[in-house]
């Protein structure tokens, strides 16, 4: 699911002042409810047709899918000065934090090489018929090799807390 033509993981110019600066939000729906995520997604997306966001990841867990959504507040000068495309994002992000509460919504660094493939997958299967959920089945549940990287162990003279 992307929208606007500009695409928020790659509108990045490095020439400093003109630097698109993105903000990732990521929704984490109980597995079941992720078709009614999505649908809320696209019809705030509908709403706030200005913004320019992306699906910039996706990965899951026994319990929830991750969906992270990249949302291109504008040039880092405008972001700075409060520009109208800035406003317009930030009214999208605050309207996912209040309309999509229950999908758990919370602000996360960039999205991992694996957790983006996904959501590339998710965007070109979407488009070509192929239901989000039948996209989401498919990732593979957390665990080693998988988008979501499984819990650390302790080192060899490591300690683990009691």
């Amino acid at each position: 699911m992307q929208h606007s033509a500009s695409n928020a993981q790659t509108g990045v110019d490095h020439g400093g002042e003109h630097e698109s600066v993105v903000v990732h939000v990521q929704l984490r729906p109980r597995r079941g409810a992720t078709r009614k995520c999505l649908a809320a997604l696209a019809s705030l997306a509908a709403e706030h047709d200005e913004v320019a966001f992306a699906v910039s990841g996706l990965s899951k867990d026994d319990r929830v899918v991750r969906v992270t959504v990249g949302v291109d507040l504008g040039p880092r000068t405008g972001v700075a000065k409060f520009s109208p495309q800035a406003q317009a994002a930030y009214a999208f992000v605050s309207a996912v934090f209040t309309s999509l509460y229950d999908h758990m919504p919370v602000y996360v660094a960039e999205p991992s090489g694996a957790e983006r493939a996904a959501a590339a997958v998710l965007i070109e299967r979407a488009a070509s018929g192929v239901t989000a959920a039948d996209v989401v089945e498919a990732l593979p549940v957390s665990s080693a090799g998988s988008p979501v990287p499984s819990p650390r162990t302790a080192g060899p003279g490591e300690r683990i807390p009691a």
